[in-house]
C-alpha cells in the first residue's frame, strides 16, 4: 500500500455523518443549492458497467497460507451478471472545500478499487461521483476547526444521490434485483435514502438487500427493525429484501467510552447499533466466531508507513498482486460490550508459523493509534470475500423469486 493508498483509506475514515450533522447545525437554514448533476452523463459516475473505469481494476490476490504456501487467485467482471449493485463511497475527497466537486481524482478511484470492483463478479456495478462532505472539511472538525459559513446546502450530497438513484431506476434496472452498499458516510446517505424513498414503499420489491458498512444503523435492542419499519436485519444468507450493517474493532481494543462507532448517533438513544456479521451468515453460524474471507491490500504496514511492501511470509517473497487473502488468520463475531455491538476481529496469530501474524488498519494520528476508530479504515476489507458471496446467494434467490430470470 503506497503512501497514497493509505492516504486513501485514511479518507475512508468518516465519522462523517456525525461531522455532517455538526455542520449542519452550524450551516443553519441555508439556500445554497447548487445546480442538479445530469446523471445520464457518463462522466458522473465513477463506475458504470461495460466501462473502462474505476471498476475495471486488476483484483488479482494472492493467497498466503498458515504453512507460508502462496498460490495466485484470478478474478473477471461478470457481464451477464443476473442483479445490480450501486455503490455510495466513504468520506475521501481531499478537495479543498466543504463539498466535494464532481471529478473523480486518485482517493474516489481508489476507494471503489477496495470496496466495490471485486462485487462486479456477481453484479452490475453503478456508483455515481457525488458533491460529498470532504474528507478536508472532516477534518477541520475533528480538530475542533470551524467550517466555512454559507456555502452550498448540508444536504447537497444526499440530493445527489437521489438523484442517480431515480435515473438508474428509470434508465437502467429494468425489473432488476439490486443491492445497495454503502461505506461510512456513503452508508449515512443510503440509510437516509433508504427511510425517504424506499422503506414501505413498492421500489423495495427491488431490492436484494441493503449492506450499509461501516455504520451505526440503529435498530430496536436485541431487534431486527428500527430505522427501518420493513427492512429487518439479514438473518440467513439467501434472505432477501434486508439489511446488513456493522462496524468492527480488534477484539483486543475494543471501543473507548469516547467510540465514534458501535452506539446509535442520537445521544441516550433506547436504541442500539446493528451488528450483522456478513460471514457467520455465509456460513450458517450466527453465534460465535468465524473466519472472516478478507481480501486485504497487499504492501503496507500500518498506516502511515512507507512505501515499502510489508512481507506475508516472514523471510518470504514480496507479494505483487494487488490483494491478499490469509485463511484462517481473521476471525470474528458480533459482541455487546460496555453498551457498543460491533464486530469482534481477531488476528489468529501464530508465532511459530511462517505466515504474518498482524495487519494493518488502524486509523493512526501523529503515530498513535485512534482507537475511537476501531477497524474504520478496512471494515469492507475484512469481509469482502463474504460480502461477494452475499450478493451471489442473495441474488440468485432474488431472481428466482421473481420469477426465476431478470430483465436485461
Amino acid at each position: 500500500m503506497t503512501r497514497k493508498m493509505i492516504a486513501a483509506l485514511t479518507a475512508a475514515a468518516g465519522a462523517l455523518v456525525l461531522a455532517a450533522g455538526a455542520w449542519q447545525a452550524q450551516a443553519q437554514a441555508q439556500d445554497g443549492a447548487l445546480a442538479p448533476n445530469d446523471y445520464a452523463d457518463k462522466a458522473n459516475w465513477l463506475c458504470w458497467p461495460g466501462q473502462d473505469d474505476a471498476c475495471a481494476g486488476d483484483n488479482t490476490t494472492t493467497v498466503v497460507q498458515a504453512d507460508g504456501s502462496v498460490s495466485t487467485e484470478t478474478w473477471a467482471v461478470n457481464p451477464a451478471a443476473p442483479v445490480d449493485c450501486f455503490y455510495v463511497y466513504p468520506t475521501v475527497s481531499n478537495d479543498p472545500g466543504v463539498i466535494s466537486d464532481m471529478t473523480a481524482n486518485a482517493e474516489e478511484r481508489r476507494v471503489v478499487e477496495q470496496q466495490l470492483s471485486r462485487l462486479g463478479a456477481q453484479c452490475r456495478v453503478y456508483a455515481p461521483l457525488y458533491r460529498q462532505f470532504t474528507l478536508t472539511a472532516l477534518r477541520a472538525l475533528v480538530t475542533g476547526g470551524a467550517l466555512p459559513a454559507g456555502g452550498p446546502r448540508p444536504d447537497t450530497g444526499y440530493r445527489d444521490v437521489v438523484a442517480a438513484w431515480n435515473h438508474y431506476l428509470a434508465h437502467e434496472n429494468n425489473g432488476r434485483g439490486v443491492v445497495l452498499i454503502g461505506h461510512s458516510q456513503g452508508a449515512g446517505v443510503l440509510t437516509q435514502l433508504i427511510a425517504n424513498e424506499i422503506d414501505g414503499k413498492p421500489v423495495q420489491d427491488k431490492l436484494v438487500s441493503a449492506m450499509l458498512l461501516g455504520s451505526n444503523l440503529a435498530v430496536d435492542k436485541g431487534g431486527k427493525t428500527g430505522t427501518f419499519k420493513s427492512i429487518p436485519l439479514c438473518e440467513a444468507a439467501a434472505q432477501t429484501g434486508c439489511a446488513i450493517s456493522y462496524v468492527s474493532f480488534r477484539a483486543d481494543a475494543p471501543p473507548p467510552a469516547n467510540s465514534r462507532f458501535g452506539v446509535p448517533r442520537e445521544p441516550n438513544s433506547p436504541m442500539e447499533a446493528a451488528c450483522v456479521n456478513p460471514a457467520a451468515l455465509v456460513k450458517g453460524k450466527p453465534e460465535g466466531q468465524v473466519d472472516l474471507h478478507a481480501y486485504l491490500a497487499s504492501s503496507g504496514t500500518l498506516l502511515g508507513s512507507s512505501d515499502a511492501p510489508a512481507p506475508w511470509v516472514k523471510d518470504g517473497s514480496e507479494v505483487t498482486t494487488p490483494f491478499v487473502s490469509v485463511p484462517g488468520l481473521l476471525s470474528g463475531e458480533c459482541v455487546r460490550k460496555d453498551g457498543f455491538h460491533y464486530l469482534a476481529v481477531t488476528v489468529n496469530a501464530d508465532p511459530a508459523d511462517p505466515r504474518v501474524d498482524t495487519i494493518a488498519g488502524d486509523v493512526v494520528q501523529n503515530g498513535v493509534i485512534a482507537k475511537d476508530w476501531g477497524l474504520h479504515l478496512i471494515d469492507v476489507n475484512l469481509v469482502m470475500g463474504d460480502l461477494v458471496k452475499l450478493v451471489e446467494s442473495q441474488g440468485a434467490a432474488w431472481t428466482a423469486k421473481a420469477g426465476g430470470h431478470s430483465h436485461h
